[in-house]
Formats: structure tokens, C-alpha cells, sequence
């Protein structure tokens, strides 16, 4: 079956969806962009996502190509369109099209580009067996909080981690873990407090990790929002990575350290299990 891809206002076949070579998402990486997980057809933790999406466009003043419902209507039209029971949905807003120039005019019209991809989320290997993370340094732009396609140094980190044997990687600046290059990064220390960085314009705002901090809470978990160094994550208890298209993910090594025993352990087994039949629950069913 031929995937069917949204370009402003038009469904169209993969092999013909086009966008022009002066949008400014391709010429400066002037685009954010949302990936939100779909499980049984249902999109999972979607406000959270388009939460996001509008303080990203917002913090670039790139208007809102259409209303956040429509959104949603393209969401799950495209979801019925290809078939999708698993996987993800992208999202992409660039500023649009425009001659190349670093100042832009305040008059372009935006670019908005949708698509599936078909992804096993609920019985991954790297979900049952965990996973190892690479320490990188963080050589990112200062603004992280907002959601952007200017990925080049996660890109070059995930490549180098992958050439290593690492599923992952988690990024260092000033000794302390900021996130993992496409995930947020969790330890659960001796002391049974599970740690993850606070939200600021170092990380992204996770959504998945917000979705499992609601959990933690109901299951009566210690948890702090605080920074962490590499020492303490390499001699946690246990670890875990969180985002839209890994869920719930157990970390089993740290570089060249084992975690824990090296399987994934049961307060990591418990939030995925928990993340999992609230999923179930709550999904957005299309429409």
C-alpha cells in the first residue's frame, strides 16, 4: 500500500508529495516538528504533544498554519488512511516559503507536513530487554525547550553511538546529564528516588516523561526534578529512557557500566506496565 503523506491542505501519495527547495525548514532548519505515538489506531498523550507544538511555533513566531482541531482531523485521517494500528504520527510546521534570506518577512505562509510511520511500540525488543546508552557532550544550541528540526548534532551522536553498539545516547554539559539525543533520561538512585532534569531551555519538555511523572505519583514513588551527574547515573539502581516512539525504555548499561544486575528492573518494568493500561485507556480514538 502506498503511504499517503498531508502537504498543506492535500493527501497525497508518497512518490508525489513535494515541498519547495526555498521553504525555509529546508534552507535554515526554520521548522519544529511533534511526533505523537498511536497504539491500536489511537493516538497516545496527542494534547500533551500539540501542547508543545504551540509553544514551539509560538517561542519562533511561526503562526499556526490551521486550528489545532484540524490538526487533529489531518491526525486521524491520515491514521485511517494508511492503516496505521501501531507506530507514530509526524508533524512538521516550517515558516514557509520564501527567498533565501536570513531575515524573514512576517507575511509567508506556513508549511505543514504530515506523515505515519509503522513502528513496533508495545513488544520492542529494546523495551523487554533494555537498552545501553553512550555519554556524548552536549554541543546543541542554548534554546532545547523548543522542539526544532535543527537536529544535526543528535544525528551525529545517535550515529556514533549506533557505530558503538549503543542504542543511545545521552548528552553532558558541565559534568550533568541534560537528555538523551531523542529521549529523556531517568535514574532511580540507591535510595529509591527516581531523578530526571527539570524542565528549562536546556531540555526539551518530554511528554512521555510528563505522562510518567502522573504515574510515579499514583504509585507513590519518590521522585526530584534536579540535575545529575554522570557519576550518579553510572551508579543508579536502575535507568530508563522516555519518548514517544520508545515509550517506557530500560537502560542496562551507561557507557561501559552495567546497571543494576543488566536487565531491566521492576520499578522501570512497573511504569511501562502502568504507561501502558493508562495508554489503553485514555488514546484518542479516530474519528
Amino acid at each position: 500500500m502506498t503511504r499517503i503523506i498531508y502537504v498543506n491542505g492535500d493527501y497525497l501519495p508518497e512518490n508525489e508529495a513535494r515541498i519547495s527547495v526555498f521553504d525555509r525548514g529546508f534552507l535554515f532548519a526554520d521548522a519544529i516538528y511533534e511526533v505523537s505515538a498511536v497504539i491500536d489506531g489511537r493516538l497516545v498523550d496527542n494534547d500533551l504533544h500539540l501542547d508543545r507544538l504551540e509553544r514551539s511555533v509560538g517561542e519562533l513566531s511561526i503562526p499556526m498554519p490551521i486550528p489545532r482541531e484540524r490538526i487533529i482531523g489531518v491526525q486521524h485521517e491520515l491514521i485511517r488512511r494508511n492503516s496505521l494500528d501501531q507506530g507514530v504520527v509526524y508533524l512538521q510546521i516550517s515558516r514557509g516559503v520564501a527567498e533565501r534570506d536570513f531575515v524573514f518577512v512576517d507575511d509567508i505562509e506556513p508549511t505543514l507536513v504530515a506523515f505515519t510511520q509503522h513502528k513496533n511500540l508495545v513488544d520492542a525488543k529494546s523495551q523487554r530487554e533494555g537498552v545501553a546508552v553512550d555519554i556524548v557532550p552536549d554541543s546543541r544550541w542554548a534554546r532545547r525547550d523548543i522542539k526544532t528540526t535543527m537536529l544535526l548534532a543528535q544525528v551525529l551522536a545517535k550515529k556514533s553511538a549506533k557505530a558503538r553498539g549503543f542504542h543511545e545516547a545521552w548528552m553532558v554539559e558541565d559534568g550533568f546529564v541534560t537528555e538523551g539525543a531523542s529521549s529523556t533520561a531517568l535514574i532511580l538512585t540507591r535510595d529509591d528516588v527516581l531523578v530526571t532534569r527539570p524542565n528549562s531551555r536546556s531540555v526539551l519538555p518530554g511528554c512521555t516523561k510528563r505522562a510518567v511523572m502522573t504515574i510515579v505519583e499514583e504509585l507513590g514513588i519518590r521522585m526530584e526534578e534536579r540535575l545529575f551527574t554522570v557519576e550518579e547515573a553510572l551508579e543508579a539502581k536502575e535507568a530508563m529512557l522516555t519518548s514517544a516512539s520508545s515509550l517506557v525504555t530500560p537502560v542496562i548499561r551507561i557507557a561501559d557500566r552495567v546497571i543494576g544486575d543488566g536487565k531491566p528492573g521492576p520499578v522501570t518494568a512497573r511504569l511501562r506496565e502502568r504507561y501502558l493500561e493508562l495508554a489503553a485507556q485514555s488514546a484518542d480514538p479516530v474519528r
